[in-house]
């Protein structure tokens, strides 16, 4: 690729498209991006409030329970009316002299149960005013998030230190009093503005995970205490809200973006690059710079918003840049992604309809794997497959290591370029133009890559981001279910991936009638694409670095691939590595028997393959750790 040329095709990108939008539209784009850039740190800080006003509290004016009903918008205060008590309008009555009434409905009995615990609170938050810290607050609890199976029994582990036991110093610990209740009643409860407890502090432990639910979070000051009673797991709010910060305005850029290359395939539109002395990767990256540069531009304002505009990302302007720039460097691999899908769909589409469907089943794909790992963040070692994990360590005020940097992007940056790889193979005149089906067109994208039986072990290796990201999602998803269902459904969901993933080559290329047909074409075939699978899948290896192996439904993942737990002499463990490679050139072989002849066999044949591919995955896990 030249860069002036790059360039020029960039410029006519975007005169192009600036040319097709009005002031309405530029306007209309304007007041989205504000509203979203003012709204994000807003509803990061506010929380979730989606049961504003859902309770009608019937309490007088002068009535002890006014003060924590006027506190809490989950309740409306009204008079309290009997008739309209009766009539359900009124979900709790309070009469004076008289303990709160729950209307007889459902809905009355959540009410009672919310407004209990807000009356708790309220007392807790007046207690926080009394001078006598220690009479207040008589219970001091010391609370410290540990990562979960991160550590192991064997060298370097110390198993003697309890951690339930073991008191956390200043840094690492939340101070939670549990307060006297007053005498019993509400007596005691005024109106007044919640006090809060100073005193505690909350740091950077091993794996501080905010939560939410106990009023701490990484876009509010975390320096209050409260009882034991507030004590809460994590909630993902944090991971929700950066999804939707940072992932929601890529959907609309690859929609633009898709279209754009949909544009140049109708009515020949673009024969005209074709022919111009460009090659095809000066137009690919030409045409794609323009929407690469507005997503991490939207991305860098996004992240200076959320730094600047919350407590996450500190005080001094070059801690907020630095917290921006992690972020921004965390989320491109994933816009780059988006662009590689909406490529590869706009290539495929045979309409604009076609294309709505292609991107919006990719959309939710690919949000649901930044989304999904993320919620888990410094609970769980499954989080660091999701690129926003990073972004909620780097707001927390935590590191990010180079090692995990790469574990989360990596997948994804190979996976784009692979992509783009594949799109540019059919980025000529005998693809674009034609209304061939996407399965077709994908076909013809795997065969423009073949031009020898030996170019099936480059596509075979090519395939590996797309299954070290399948196989990462289905862990994620899986590894919330029981061992004894998530194991074998994770090893099946494996085999079938990897199967396809050495097959797909074969047949598109037994379909564009590439490959002889004979017996030892189809096994030297096989045996190629095995190969080729087998050196990439060793690249998995980096699974190490964060400690998935550690998690059981981890060394189900990538203990067959890697070998992981696995101590005998040098002469087993040379066998034990070169196993799978034979189990891949038999099951590749198996399928490119049936790919050999039509595709009711090779549907047939990955069957079958994907059952022994299984069943080594199973004796593996099984006798071999």
């Amino acid at each position: 690729m030249k860069a002036d040329k790059t360039l020029r095709i960039a410029r006519w990108e975007v005169s192009k498209n600036a040319g097709q939008l009005d002031r309405r539209t530029l306007a209309a784009i304007g007041v989205v991006l504000v509203l979203v850039a003012a709204l994000t740190p807003l509803v990061a800080s506010k929380g979730i409030a989606l049961d504003d006003g859902i309770y009608q509290v019937g309490v007088a004016d002068d009535s002890p329970y006014r003060g924590p009903v006027a506190n809490d918008s989950t309740f409306v205060a009204v008079e309290p009316d009997a008739r309209a008590f009766r009539n359900g309008e009124i979900d709790v009555l309070i009469l004076p002299g008289r303990p709160p009434v729950p209307a007889p409905t459902q809905k009355g009995q959540a009410a009672i149960s919310e407004l209990r615990a807000t009356v708790q609170a309220y007392n807790d938050d007046l207690m926080g005013f009394e001078r006598n810290r220690t009479a207040a607050f008589p219970v001091n609890v010391s609370l410290r998030y540990v990562a979960q199976n991160v550590s192991t029994t064997g060298a370097g582990a110390d198993d003697s230190e309890p951690p339930a036991t073991t008191r956390p110093t200043d840094e690492d610990e939340v101070g939670l009093g549990g307060g006297e209740s007053g005498g019993g009643d509400t007596g005691g409860a005024t109106d007044g503005d919640a006090g809060g407890d100073d005193s505690g502090a909350v740091g950077d432990g091993p794996a501080g995970a905010p939560s939410v639910g106990s009023g701490s979070s990484l876009f509010t000051d975390q320096t209050r205490g409260g009882t034991p009673a507030d004590i809460a797991p994590p909630f993902p709010f944090e991971s929700l809200v950066l999804a939707f910060a940072f992932v929601l305005p890529m959907n609309f850029v690859i929609q633009a973006y898709a279209s754009s290359i949909l544009n140049e395939r109708i009515n020949d539109r673009g024969e005209l690059l074709l022919v111009s002395p460009v090659s095809r990767g000066d137009i690919v990256a030409g045409k794609t710079l323009p929407y690469l540069v507005g997503m991490i531009a939207i991305a860098t304002l996004t992240a200076l918003g959320i730094a600047g505009l919350t407590p996450a990302g500190g005080d001094a302007p070059l801690e907020i840049a630095s917290t921006a720039a992690v972020s921004v460097a965390a989320v491109a691999p994933i816009a780059l992604l988006f662009l590689a899908c909406a490529f590869v769909g706009g290539m495929f589409a045979r309409s604009f309809k076609e294309l709505t469907f292609v991107t919006v089943t990719l959309s939710v794909l690919l949000t649901s794997y930044a989304f999904i790992p993320a919620i888990f963040t410094d609970v769980h070692p499954i989080a660091a497959i999701s690129p926003l994990t990073l972004v909620v360590r780097a707001l927390g005020g935590g590191a990010v290591p180079l090692a995990d940097y790469a574990f989360s992007t990596l997948p994804l940056l190979l996976t784009a370029g692979t992509l783009f790889a594949l799109g540019a193979g059919v980025y000529r005149e005998e693809d674009m133009f034609t209304q061939r089906s996407v399965p077709l067109k994908f076909l013809d994208a795997l065969d423009s890559q073949l031009s020898s039986p030996r170019s099936l072990a480059k596509l075979s290796a090519l395939s590996i981001p797309f299954v070290f990201v399948a196989e990462l999602l289905a862990v994620a998803l899986l590894f919330a279910l029981p061992v004894s269902v998530s194991i074998p459904a994770l090893l099946v969901a494996i085999a079938l991936v990897e199967e396809v993933a050495k097959s797909v080559g074969i047949y598109a290329g037994f379909a564009h009638e590439r490959f002889g047909r004979s017996a030892r074409s189809i096994g030297w075939l096989g045996f190629l694409s095995g190969l080729g699978f087998f050196v990439g899948e060793k690249a998995t290896a980096v699974a190490q670095l964060v400690g998935l192996p550690n998690l059981e439904l981890g060394r189900a993942a990538f203990g067959t691939v890697t070998g992981l737990g696995i101590q005998s002499s040098p002469l087993v463990l040379v066998g034990l590595f070169f196993a799978p490679l034979a189990l891949h050139a038999v099951t590749a072989t198996i399928t490119a028997a049936g790919a050999s002849r039509d595709r009711r066999w090779y549907f047939g044949t990955l069957a079958v393959a994907t059952l022994v591919h299984a069943g080594y995955n199973l004796t593996v896990v099984s006798y071999l750790g």
